[in-house]
Protein backbone atom coordinates (compact mmCIF):
# COMPACT_ATOMS: atom_id res chain seq x y z
CA UNK A 1 0.00 0.00 0.00
CA UNK A 2 1.19 3.17 -0.79
CA UNK A 3 2.41 5.61 1.72
CA UNK A 4 -0.30 8.36 0.15
CA UNK A 5 -2.97 6.42 1.57
CA UNK A 6 -1.79 6.08 4.83
CA UNK A 7 -1.09 9.63 6.59
CA UNK A 8 -2.12 12.79 5.16
CA UNK A 9 0.31 15.01 3.66
CA UNK A 10 -1.55 18.11 4.36
CA UNK A 11 -2.30 17.08 7.54
CA UNK A 12 -1.17 20.67 9.37
CA UNK A 13 -3.62 23.45 9.09
CA UNK A 14 -0.96 25.70 7.44
CA UNK A 15 -0.47 23.43 4.63
CA UNK A 16 -4.32 22.75 3.74
CA UNK A 17 -4.29 26.90 3.97
CA UNK A 18 -2.04 26.83 1.46
CA UNK A 19 -3.45 24.32 -0.76
CA UNK A 20 -6.75 26.36 -0.51
CA UNK A 21 -5.28 29.23 -1.68
CA UNK A 22 -3.38 27.49 -4.41
CA UNK A 23 -6.46 26.26 -5.56
CA UNK A 24 -9.07 29.36 -5.33
CA UNK A 25 -6.48 31.45 -7.20
CA UNK A 26 -5.04 28.86 -10.15
CA UNK A 27 -9.28 27.35 -10.39
CA UNK A 28 -10.00 31.45 -11.46
CA UNK A 29 -8.84 30.26 -15.16
CA UNK A 30 -11.97 27.78 -15.17
CA UNK A 31 -14.20 30.26 -13.49
CA UNK A 32 -13.40 31.92 -16.25
CA UNK A 33 -13.78 29.15 -18.67
CA UNK A 34 -17.29 28.50 -17.49
CA UNK A 35 -18.37 32.52 -17.46
CA UNK A 36 -16.99 33.03 -21.19
CA UNK A 37 -18.69 29.67 -22.53
CA UNK A 38 -21.57 29.73 -20.90
CA UNK A 39 -22.38 34.18 -20.98
CA UNK A 40 -22.96 33.77 -25.20
CA UNK A 41 -26.06 32.33 -24.30
CA UNK A 42 -27.82 35.25 -23.12
CA UNK A 43 -25.90 37.63 -24.73
CA UNK A 44 -26.87 36.16 -27.93
CA UNK A 45 -30.81 37.55 -27.64
CA UNK A 46 -29.24 40.75 -28.09
CA UNK A 47 -26.78 40.52 -30.02
CA UNK A 48 -28.83 38.96 -32.74
CA UNK A 49 -30.26 42.58 -33.42
CA UNK A 50 -27.58 44.68 -32.15
CA UNK A 51 -24.92 43.97 -34.33
CA UNK A 52 -28.10 42.29 -37.34
CA UNK A 53 -26.54 38.89 -37.22
CA UNK A 54 -27.56 36.45 -40.00
CA UNK A 55 -27.95 32.42 -38.13
CA UNK A 56 -24.52 31.73 -40.27
CA UNK A 57 -22.39 34.72 -38.12
CA UNK A 58 -24.50 33.69 -35.17
CA UNK A 59 -22.89 30.36 -35.27
CA UNK A 60 -19.87 31.51 -35.95
CA UNK A 61 -19.26 33.94 -33.17
CA UNK A 62 -20.77 31.14 -30.69
CA UNK A 63 -17.99 28.31 -31.86
CA UNK A 64 -15.09 31.19 -32.83
CA UNK A 65 -14.56 30.89 -28.90
CA UNK A 66 -13.98 26.94 -29.47
CA UNK A 67 -12.59 26.29 -33.24
CA UNK A 68 -10.20 27.59 -33.77
CA UNK A 69 -9.74 29.55 -30.47
CA UNK A 70 -10.22 26.78 -27.74
CA UNK A 71 -8.47 24.21 -29.80
CA UNK A 72 -5.55 25.97 -31.16
CA UNK A 73 -5.28 27.02 -27.45
CA UNK A 74 -4.65 23.81 -26.29
CA UNK A 75 -2.46 22.49 -28.21
CA UNK A 76 -0.02 25.61 -27.96
CA UNK A 77 -1.11 25.83 -24.43
CA UNK A 78 0.32 21.55 -23.76
CA UNK A 79 3.65 22.72 -25.53
CA UNK A 80 3.79 25.93 -23.48
CA UNK A 81 3.10 24.24 -20.40
CA UNK A 82 5.84 22.14 -20.74
CA UNK A 83 8.03 25.24 -22.07
CA UNK A 84 7.62 27.59 -19.96
CA UNK A 85 5.77 25.88 -16.65
CA UNK A 86 2.55 25.55 -15.75
CA UNK A 87 2.67 29.35 -13.69
CA UNK A 88 3.72 30.79 -16.95
CA UNK A 89 1.12 29.67 -18.84
CA UNK A 90 -1.64 30.61 -16.88
CA UNK A 91 0.07 34.26 -16.98
CA UNK A 92 -0.49 34.27 -20.48
CA UNK A 93 -4.15 32.78 -19.92
CA UNK A 94 -4.57 35.25 -17.40
CA UNK A 95 -3.48 38.16 -20.14
CA UNK A 96 -5.87 36.48 -23.15
CA UNK A 97 -8.85 36.33 -20.77
CA UNK A 98 -8.63 40.08 -20.25
CA UNK A 99 -7.48 41.09 -23.68
CA UNK A 100 -10.63 39.05 -24.97
CA UNK A 101 -13.01 40.18 -22.50
CA UNK A 102 -12.30 43.74 -22.94
CA UNK A 103 -13.00 43.66 -27.12
CA UNK A 104 -15.86 41.15 -26.78
CA UNK A 105 -17.83 44.29 -24.97
CA UNK A 106 -16.33 47.17 -27.10
CA UNK A 107 -16.79 44.76 -30.77
CA UNK A 108 -18.17 47.24 -33.25
CA UNK A 109 -18.96 44.66 -36.05
CA UNK A 110 -19.75 40.89 -36.12
CA UNK A 111 -16.02 40.23 -37.52
CA UNK A 112 -14.12 42.09 -34.53
CA UNK A 113 -16.40 40.29 -32.09
CA UNK A 114 -14.92 37.13 -33.96
CA UNK A 115 -11.20 38.10 -33.67
CA UNK A 116 -11.99 38.90 -29.87
CA UNK A 117 -13.98 35.39 -29.22
CA UNK A 118 -10.93 33.33 -30.90
CA UNK A 119 -8.01 35.57 -28.22
CA UNK A 120 -10.90 34.74 -25.35
CA UNK A 121 -10.91 31.16 -26.77
CA UNK A 122 -7.04 30.98 -26.95
CA UNK A 123 -7.29 31.33 -23.27
CA UNK A 124 -10.17 28.83 -22.42
CA UNK A 125 -8.19 26.12 -24.30
CA UNK A 126 -4.86 26.97 -22.57
CA UNK A 127 -6.28 27.03 -19.37
CA UNK A 128 -8.24 23.95 -20.07
CA UNK A 129 -4.98 21.66 -20.14
CA UNK A 130 -2.83 23.98 -17.85
CA UNK A 131 -5.01 24.54 -14.62
CA UNK A 132 -5.31 20.70 -14.21
CA UNK A 133 -1.93 19.69 -14.72
CA UNK A 134 -1.00 22.46 -12.21
CA UNK A 135 -3.27 21.44 -9.70
CA UNK A 136 -2.62 17.75 -10.48
CA UNK A 137 0.90 18.20 -9.80
CA UNK A 138 0.66 20.06 -7.10
CA UNK A 139 -1.28 18.16 -4.95
CA UNK A 140 -0.84 15.59 -2.46
CA UNK A 141 -2.02 11.98 -4.22
CA UNK A 142 -4.64 11.61 -1.32
CA UNK A 143 -6.18 15.18 -2.11
CA UNK A 144 -5.39 15.34 -6.16
CA UNK A 145 -8.96 14.45 -6.96
CA UNK A 146 -10.83 16.88 -4.53
CA UNK A 147 -8.31 19.54 -6.56
CA UNK A 148 -8.72 18.80 -9.82
CA UNK A 149 -12.37 18.60 -9.79
CA UNK A 150 -12.46 22.18 -7.91
CA UNK A 151 -11.40 23.44 -11.23
CA UNK A 152 -14.73 21.59 -12.97
CA UNK A 153 -16.63 23.42 -10.12
CA UNK A 154 -15.10 26.67 -10.59
CA UNK A 155 -16.14 26.36 -14.40
CA UNK A 156 -19.49 25.29 -14.17
CA UNK A 157 -19.92 28.24 -11.09
CA UNK A 158 -18.56 30.23 -13.74
CA UNK A 159 -21.07 29.34 -15.94
CA UNK A 160 -23.97 29.51 -13.53
CA UNK A 161 -22.53 33.50 -13.03
CA UNK A 162 -22.87 34.02 -16.59
CA UNK A 163 -26.44 32.79 -16.63
CA UNK A 164 -27.38 34.95 -13.40
CA UNK A 165 -25.76 38.08 -14.30
CA UNK A 166 -27.47 37.66 -17.93
CA UNK A 167 -30.85 37.73 -16.37
CA UNK A 168 -30.15 40.22 -13.76
CA UNK A 169 -28.56 42.40 -16.15
CA UNK A 170 -31.66 41.76 -18.50
CA UNK A 171 -33.66 43.15 -15.23
CA UNK A 172 -32.25 46.18 -14.56
CA UNK A 173 -30.86 47.52 -17.91
CA UNK A 174 -33.20 47.84 -20.99
CA UNK A 175 -30.80 48.65 -23.16
CA UNK A 176 -30.15 46.59 -26.41
CA UNK A 177 -26.56 47.21 -25.68
CA UNK A 178 -26.53 45.39 -22.62
CA UNK A 179 -25.05 42.81 -24.24
CA UNK A 180 -21.93 44.81 -23.53
CA UNK A 181 -21.49 44.86 -20.10
CA UNK A 182 -22.01 41.04 -20.26
CA UNK A 183 -19.48 40.25 -21.71
CA UNK A 184 -17.41 42.65 -20.18
CA UNK A 185 -17.66 41.58 -16.78
CA UNK A 186 -14.70 38.72 -17.64
CA UNK A 187 -12.19 41.34 -17.25
CA UNK A 188 -12.78 41.32 -13.13
CA UNK A 189 -11.55 37.52 -12.85
CA UNK A 190 -9.34 37.70 -15.44
CA UNK A 191 -7.18 40.77 -13.56
CA UNK A 192 -7.74 38.60 -10.41
CA UNK A 193 -6.33 35.58 -11.85
CA UNK A 194 -2.73 37.57 -13.18
CA UNK A 195 -2.44 39.36 -10.01
CA UNK A 196 -2.51 35.86 -8.08
CA UNK A 197 -0.86 33.91 -10.38
CA UNK A 198 2.27 36.18 -9.76
CA UNK A 199 2.26 35.09 -6.41
CA UNK A 200 1.93 31.18 -6.55
CA UNK A 201 4.97 28.49 -7.41
CA UNK A 202 5.76 26.35 -10.15
CA UNK A 203 4.89 22.97 -10.04
CA UNK A 204 7.70 20.59 -8.74
CA UNK A 205 7.57 18.27 -11.29
CA UNK A 206 8.04 20.82 -13.89
CA UNK A 207 11.63 21.81 -11.82
CA UNK A 208 11.98 18.56 -11.33
CA UNK A 209 12.35 17.38 -15.04
CA UNK A 210 14.87 20.61 -15.05
CA UNK A 211 17.21 19.36 -12.95
CA UNK A 212 16.26 21.96 -10.23
CA UNK A 213 15.54 19.99 -7.96
CA UNK A 214 16.21 22.35 -4.53
CA UNK A 215 13.20 23.97 -6.14
CA UNK A 216 11.57 20.75 -6.37
CA UNK A 217 11.77 19.80 -2.69
CA UNK A 218 11.27 23.28 -1.38
CA UNK A 219 7.78 23.41 -2.84
CA UNK A 220 7.25 20.16 -1.74
CA UNK A 221 7.76 21.12 1.76
CA UNK A 222 5.29 24.40 1.50
CA UNK A 223 2.03 21.56 1.14
CA UNK A 224 3.47 18.58 2.93
CA UNK A 225 4.85 17.24 6.43
CA UNK A 226 9.10 16.92 6.34
CA UNK A 227 8.37 13.13 5.90
CA UNK A 228 6.01 12.86 3.26
CA UNK A 229 7.76 15.75 1.15
CA UNK A 230 11.14 13.36 1.65
CA UNK A 231 9.15 10.79 0.17
CA UNK A 232 7.73 12.51 -3.13
CA UNK A 233 10.78 14.02 -3.17
CA UNK A 234 12.24 10.87 -4.05
CA UNK A 235 9.34 9.46 -6.41
CA UNK A 236 9.84 12.69 -8.18
CA UNK A 237 13.65 12.71 -8.74
CA UNK A 238 13.36 8.84 -9.86
CA UNK A 239 10.60 9.71 -12.44
CA UNK A 240 12.28 12.86 -13.57
CA UNK A 241 15.49 11.07 -14.20
CA UNK A 242 13.70 8.02 -16.29
CA UNK A 243 11.94 10.99 -18.17
CA UNK A 244 14.94 12.89 -18.69
CA UNK A 245 16.70 9.32 -19.71
CA UNK A 246 14.15 8.40 -22.23
CA UNK A 247 13.17 12.36 -23.25
CA UNK A 248 13.90 13.15 -26.88
CA UNK A 249 10.28 15.01 -28.73
CA UNK A 250 7.39 14.28 -27.61
CA UNK A 251 6.25 12.99 -31.51
CA UNK A 252 9.78 10.29 -31.00
CA UNK A 253 8.18 9.19 -27.50
CA UNK A 254 4.82 8.72 -28.61
CA UNK A 255 6.23 6.80 -31.78
CA UNK A 256 9.16 4.77 -29.59
CA UNK A 257 6.63 4.01 -26.43
CA UNK A 258 3.23 1.67 -27.35
CA UNK A 259 2.28 2.50 -24.19
CA UNK A 260 1.96 5.63 -24.30
CA UNK A 261 0.61 6.05 -27.71
CA UNK A 262 -2.41 4.00 -25.72
CA UNK A 263 -2.56 6.13 -23.14
CA UNK A 264 -2.60 9.09 -25.98
CA UNK A 265 -5.50 7.58 -27.58
CA UNK A 266 -7.79 6.91 -24.52
CA UNK A 267 -6.97 10.55 -23.20
CA UNK A 268 -8.63 11.69 -26.96
CA UNK A 269 -11.51 9.10 -26.92
CA UNK A 270 -12.35 10.74 -23.20
CA UNK A 271 -12.35 14.22 -24.73
CA UNK A 272 -14.18 13.60 -26.97
CA UNK A 273 -16.99 10.84 -25.88
CA UNK A 274 -17.21 14.14 -22.34
CA UNK A 275 -18.01 16.63 -25.21
CA UNK A 276 -20.03 14.18 -27.89
CA UNK A 277 -22.22 13.74 -24.75
CA UNK A 278 -24.21 17.12 -26.33
CA UNK A 279 -24.11 19.06 -22.70
CA UNK A 280 -22.61 22.54 -24.19
CA UNK A 281 -25.90 22.44 -26.57
CA UNK A 282 -27.56 23.27 -23.52
CA UNK A 283 -25.34 25.61 -22.41
CA UNK A 284 -25.23 27.82 -25.42
CA UNK A 285 -28.59 27.51 -26.69
CA UNK A 286 -30.74 26.73 -23.32
CA UNK A 287 -32.33 30.10 -23.57
CA UNK A 288 -32.98 29.89 -27.38
CA UNK A 289 -34.36 25.98 -26.93
CA UNK A 290 -36.34 27.52 -24.28
CA UNK A 291 -37.86 30.70 -26.00
CA UNK A 292 -38.71 28.38 -29.16
CA UNK A 293 -40.56 25.81 -26.76
CA UNK A 294 -42.86 28.78 -26.10
CA UNK A 295 -41.38 30.75 -23.02
CA UNK A 296 -40.48 34.35 -23.25
CA UNK A 297 -37.01 35.93 -23.28
CA UNK A 298 -36.66 36.93 -19.72
CA UNK A 299 -38.72 33.76 -18.78
CA UNK A 300 -35.92 31.69 -20.79
CA UNK A 301 -32.98 33.48 -18.83
CA UNK A 302 -33.89 33.05 -15.76
CA UNK A 303 -34.93 29.56 -16.75
CA UNK A 304 -31.80 28.87 -17.23
CA UNK A 305 -30.28 29.69 -13.79
CA UNK A 306 -31.51 26.57 -12.89
CA UNK A 307 -29.33 24.87 -15.59
CA UNK A 308 -26.62 26.61 -13.87
CA UNK A 309 -27.38 25.82 -9.95
CA UNK A 310 -27.96 22.38 -11.08
CA UNK A 311 -24.56 22.38 -12.70
CA UNK A 312 -22.75 23.20 -9.35
CA UNK A 313 -24.72 21.53 -6.78
CA UNK A 314 -24.54 18.06 -8.93
CA UNK A 315 -20.43 18.94 -9.52
CA UNK A 316 -20.18 19.37 -5.51
CA UNK A 317 -21.99 16.05 -4.86
CA UNK A 318 -19.50 14.93 -7.75
CA UNK A 319 -16.47 15.54 -6.03
CA UNK A 320 -18.07 13.89 -2.98
CA UNK A 321 -18.36 10.76 -4.75
CA UNK A 322 -15.07 10.42 -5.66
CA UNK A 323 -14.39 9.66 -2.37
CA UNK A 324 -15.86 6.53 -2.24
CA UNK A 325 -16.75 5.56 -5.62
CA UNK A 326 -13.99 4.47 -8.64
CA UNK A 327 -13.42 6.95 -11.74
CA UNK A 328 -14.54 4.13 -13.91
CA UNK A 329 -17.96 3.59 -12.43
CA UNK A 330 -18.65 7.12 -12.05
CA UNK A 331 -18.50 7.40 -16.04
CA UNK A 332 -20.01 4.11 -16.35
CA UNK A 333 -23.06 5.76 -14.23
CA UNK A 334 -23.10 9.06 -15.87
CA UNK A 335 -23.32 8.04 -19.29
CA UNK A 336 -25.81 5.82 -18.42
CA UNK A 337 -28.06 8.23 -16.75
CA UNK A 338 -27.13 10.64 -19.89
CA UNK A 339 -28.71 8.29 -22.59
CA UNK A 340 -31.79 7.86 -20.61
CA UNK A 341 -32.30 11.36 -20.11
CA UNK A 342 -31.33 12.67 -23.36
CA UNK A 343 -33.89 9.94 -24.49
CA UNK A 344 -36.38 11.22 -22.28
CA UNK A 345 -35.52 15.10 -23.66
CA UNK A 346 -36.46 13.56 -27.45
CA UNK A 347 -40.54 11.68 -26.05
CA UNK A 348 -40.82 14.95 -25.00
CA UNK A 349 -39.94 17.28 -27.61
CA UNK A 350 -42.66 15.45 -29.60
CA UNK A 351 -45.35 16.88 -27.19
CA UNK A 352 -47.47 20.00 -28.31
CA UNK A 353 -46.22 23.35 -27.24
CA UNK A 354 -47.18 24.18 -23.62
CA UNK A 355 -45.83 26.29 -20.80
CA UNK A 356 -46.17 22.87 -19.06
CA UNK A 357 -44.21 20.86 -21.80
CA UNK A 358 -41.22 23.83 -21.99
CA UNK A 359 -41.18 23.32 -17.82
CA UNK A 360 -41.03 19.57 -18.70
CA UNK A 361 -38.06 20.50 -20.85
CA UNK A 362 -36.26 22.48 -18.94
CA UNK A 363 -36.92 19.32 -16.42
CA UNK A 364 -35.19 17.03 -18.80
CA UNK A 365 -32.74 19.29 -19.31
CA UNK A 366 -31.98 19.57 -16.38
CA UNK A 367 -31.72 15.94 -15.26
CA UNK A 368 -29.56 15.89 -17.90
CA UNK A 369 -27.17 18.04 -16.89
CA UNK A 370 -27.05 16.49 -13.66
CA UNK A 371 -25.75 13.24 -14.73
CA UNK A 372 -23.03 14.88 -17.04
CA UNK A 373 -22.10 17.15 -14.22
CA UNK A 374 -21.71 14.74 -11.41
CA UNK A 375 -20.65 11.82 -13.21
CA UNK A 376 -18.79 12.72 -15.88
CA UNK A 377 -17.61 16.45 -15.96
CA UNK A 378 -15.71 15.69 -12.68
CA UNK A 379 -14.20 12.56 -14.23
CA UNK A 380 -12.96 13.28 -17.41
CA UNK A 381 -10.52 16.45 -16.27
CA UNK A 382 -9.14 14.95 -13.43
CA UNK A 383 -8.56 11.33 -15.60
CA UNK A 384 -6.72 13.47 -18.15
CA UNK A 385 -4.41 15.39 -15.70
CA UNK A 386 -3.72 11.66 -14.20
CA UNK A 387 -2.72 9.34 -17.10
CA UNK A 388 -0.74 11.06 -19.15
CA UNK A 389 3.51 10.47 -17.98
CA UNK A 390 5.46 13.12 -17.30
CA UNK A 391 7.69 13.37 -20.41
CA UNK A 392 4.73 14.61 -22.67
CA UNK A 393 1.81 15.19 -19.87
CA UNK A 394 1.65 18.62 -21.30
CA UNK A 395 1.88 18.39 -24.99
CA UNK A 396 -0.47 14.87 -24.70
CA UNK A 397 -3.01 17.08 -22.39
CA UNK A 398 -2.88 19.39 -25.20
CA UNK A 399 -3.78 17.04 -27.71
CA UNK A 400 -6.46 15.59 -26.13
CA UNK A 401 -8.08 19.12 -25.32
CA UNK A 402 -7.76 19.66 -28.34
CA UNK A 403 -9.87 16.90 -29.68
CA UNK A 404 -12.08 18.04 -26.96
CA UNK A 405 -12.58 21.25 -27.84
CA UNK A 406 -13.01 20.40 -31.67
CA UNK A 407 -15.83 17.70 -30.93
CA UNK A 408 -17.39 21.24 -29.04
CA UNK A 409 -17.41 23.48 -31.79
CA UNK A 410 -18.37 20.97 -34.37
CA UNK A 411 -21.75 20.28 -32.25
CA UNK A 412 -22.00 23.59 -31.06
CA UNK A 413 -22.35 25.02 -34.85
CA UNK A 414 -23.99 22.13 -36.16
CA UNK A 415 -26.56 21.95 -33.32
CA UNK A 416 -28.99 24.76 -34.72
CA UNK A 417 -28.53 22.93 -38.38
CA UNK A 418 -29.32 19.48 -36.76
CA UNK A 419 -32.28 20.98 -35.07
CA UNK A 420 -33.89 22.72 -38.60
CA UNK A 421 -33.15 19.40 -40.33
CA UNK A 422 -34.09 16.45 -37.88
CA UNK A 423 -36.18 18.25 -35.35
CA UNK A 424 -35.09 18.10 -31.88
CA UNK A 425 -36.63 14.70 -31.62
CA UNK A 426 -34.42 13.49 -34.04
CA UNK A 427 -31.36 15.52 -33.17
CA UNK A 428 -31.55 13.90 -29.30
CA UNK A 429 -32.12 10.52 -30.47
CA UNK A 430 -28.95 11.12 -32.42
CA UNK A 431 -27.24 11.92 -29.56
CA UNK A 432 -28.39 8.95 -27.57
CA UNK A 433 -27.10 6.81 -29.88
CA UNK A 434 -23.77 8.55 -29.52
CA UNK A 435 -23.73 8.31 -25.77
CA UNK A 436 -24.10 4.58 -25.86
CA UNK A 437 -20.98 4.22 -28.47
CA UNK A 438 -18.96 6.56 -25.32
CA UNK A 439 -20.41 4.03 -22.74
CA UNK A 440 -18.72 1.22 -24.35
CA UNK A 441 -15.54 2.82 -25.07
CA UNK A 442 -15.23 3.64 -21.41
CA UNK A 443 -16.13 0.35 -20.25
CA UNK A 444 -13.74 -1.60 -22.21
CA UNK A 445 -10.55 1.32 -22.44
CA UNK A 446 -10.50 3.39 -19.56
CA UNK A 447 -7.99 2.33 -16.70
CA UNK A 448 -9.23 2.90 -12.99
CA UNK A 449 -6.62 5.59 -11.30
CA UNK A 450 -8.24 6.14 -8.00
CA UNK A 451 -5.39 6.07 -4.57
CA UNK A 452 -2.23 6.11 -6.82
CA UNK A 453 0.72 8.98 -6.76
CA UNK A 454 1.44 10.11 -10.49
CA UNK A 455 4.41 8.14 -10.55
CA UNK A 456 2.80 5.18 -9.06
CA UNK A 457 0.63 5.37 -12.27
CA UNK A 458 3.11 5.82 -14.46
CA UNK A 459 4.99 2.78 -13.32
CA UNK A 460 2.27 0.72 -13.59
CA UNK A 461 0.64 1.97 -17.44
CA UNK A 462 4.37 1.38 -18.35
CA UNK A 463 4.78 -2.08 -17.33
CA UNK A 464 0.82 -3.11 -18.02
CA UNK A 465 0.17 -3.65 -14.59
CA UNK A 466 -2.83 -1.27 -13.51
CA UNK A 467 -5.94 -2.83 -12.45
CA UNK A 468 -8.98 -1.85 -14.01
CA UNK A 469 -11.04 -1.89 -11.08
CA UNK A 470 -9.93 -0.34 -7.93
CA UNK A 471 -9.46 -2.49 -5.10
CA UNK A 472 -11.72 -1.75 -1.76
CA UNK A 473 -10.33 -0.22 0.71
CA UNK A 474 -9.77 -0.14 4.40
CA UNK A 475 -13.25 1.15 6.55
CA UNK A 476 -10.71 4.15 7.71
CA UNK A 477 -9.37 5.07 4.35
CA UNK A 478 -12.67 4.97 1.54
CA UNK A 479 -11.94 8.62 1.30
CA UNK A 480 -8.42 8.97 1.76
CA UNK A 481 -7.73 8.26 -1.97
CA UNK A 482 -9.57 10.63 -4.16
Amino acid sequence: MSLHTQSSPASGSKHRGYLARLTVISTLGGLLFGYDTGVISGALLYMQDSLSMSPVEEATVVSALLFPGAAVGALSGGRLADKLGRRGTLLVCALLFLVGAIGCAIAPTVSFMVVARVILGLGVGAAAVTCPLYLAEMAPANLRGRMVTINELMIVTGQMLAFAINALLDAVIHNTEVWRIMLGVASIPAIALLIGMLVLPESPRWFALRDRFEDSRRILDLSRSPEEAAFEYKEIVESANTARNERSSAWRDLKNNPWMRRLLWVGIGLAAAQQATGINTVNYYAPTILERSGLGVSASLVATIAVGVTSVLMTILGIWLLGFIGRRRMLVIGFSGVVASQALLAVVFTLPQSDIVSYTILAAMMLFVAFVQCFIGTCVWLLLSEIFPIAIRGFAMGIAVFALWTVNAAISFLFPILVVTLGSTGTFTLFVLVNIVSLIFVAKFVPETKGQSLEELEVHFRTGALPIIVPPTASGEKAAAL
